[in-house]
């Protein structure tokens, strides 16, 4: 157990969950669902059962390291890595990997987003159990897969093979987020999964693949490698961390390795990123309405809405609205319709470009 780590990614901005999550307080500082605890929280919780408390790091930006202190007040500020600026997946992974690999060089890592919803926690804490164990004894990329229960846009894809190391998967490819019609011959085909964007591996495994398929990152890091862990860490990724390629880990490394492995997991996931996908998750009336934060809503001939109001003190009355997101947050009001959230994104930039910061 002593090897096993944890690598919180929490450092996302969460743009698609406006206006609930803005630049000084993104979504996975919120508690969503009234449970008292953010999905943060929920997540270093939900680790901190089977994983050293000690042994687990959360990778964020800069300006939300007072957000991470006060939220997770029990972990010392070694176990906060802050990133000067944003540079995607891969380079937060290498970074936390080389800070671990400092510390423990025998390390397996899992490593996770902070703002999935895990319903069955016992079934996944098992699984993470069981993909700890087999990094250790394999030099295997893992990646969770989640077996789709519909033709979702929304996710990348994983496909399966039919070559098998115990009960791992070896992976054929990886799929970015597919259009509707494609994302039917994915789900009918039994052979696609849903990325869930959790990864597990030792840390040699995931330093050697790093150095094959992004040697311009790890040219960079190993220039400081004697100060990962020590006072002189912070300078050298302040320094150097800006440097490093704007990437994903799956273009990065899982699209290109060949020793990436799938299990299929089955422990009611949902990757919180959009407003449906917490409309999917939460309980909804008789009229299909999911009321979130708030009971005070009439609603006529309205059906399969979101609402959400930061204010539940506040009345909401809707007439004639169906299959919207109304959601109300300090100064913003935003009404929306659900098939068109992606939109969000570009609201948001419009407003930033008529109001400068003033509604981020």
């Amino acid at each position: 157990m002593k090897d096993n780590y944890c690598v919180i990614m929490g450092g996302g901005i969460g743009s698609r969950f406006w206006p609930f999550s803005r630049e000084s307080y993104p979504k996975q500082f919120l508690d969503f669902f009234g449970a008292g605890r953010s999905l943060l929280q929920m997540t270093f919780d939900r680790f901190a059962t089977i994983i050293p408390k000690e042994n687990i790091f959360i990778v964020t930006n800069e300006q939300y390291a007072s957000l991470m202190k006060e939220q997770l007040p029990d972990i010392g500020d070694d176990q906060i890595l802050l990133e000067p600026i944003r540079r995607n997946t891969a380079p937060c992974i290498a970074y936390a990997a080389y800070h671990i690999k400092a510390r423990n060089p025998n390390a397996n890592i899992v490593v996770a987003p902070s703002d999935h919803l895990i319903l069955k926690e016992d079934v996944f804490l098992n699984d993470i159990r069981k993909g700890l164990a087999f990094v250790k004894e394999n030099k295997s990329l893992v990646t969770l897969g989640i077996r789709p229960s519909r033709p979702e846009t929304g996710y990348g894809y994983i496909q399966s093979s039919e070559t098998l190391l115990g009960s791992f998967s070896k992976v054929k490819t990886f799929t970015e987020k597919p259009n509707l019609e494609l994302a039917d011959v994915f789900f009918k085909s039994g052979e696609f999964f849903w990325n869930s964007g959790l990864f597990l591996w030792n840390v040699n495994t995931i330093l050697d693949a790093f150095a094959d398929y992004l040697p311009d990152l790890t040219n960079r890091f190993d220039l400081g490698r004697d100060v990962f862990n020590t006072p002189e860490e912070k300078k050298f990724i302040q320094e150097q961390f800006p440097y490093c390629p704007n990437i994903s880990i799956d273009y990065a490394i899982m699209e290109k390795a060949d020793n990436v492995y799938m299990m299929c997991v089955d422990f009611g996931w949902a990757d919180l990123g959009t407003w449906g996908s917490l409309y999917d998750m939460a309980a909804k009336n008789e009229e299909h309405n999911a009321l979130l934060k708030t009971d005070k809503v009439l609603a006529y001939e309205s059906e399969g809405n979101i609402i959400a109001m930061s204010d539940p003190t506040r009345l909401v009355v809707v007439q004639g609205l169906n299959d919207y997101i109304v959601a109300e947050s300090g100064n913003v009001l935003l009404i929306c319709k659900k098939e068109d959230e992606q939109r969000i994104k570009q609201f948001v930039a419009d407003a930033q470009l008529k109001y400068n910061k003033e509604f981020n």
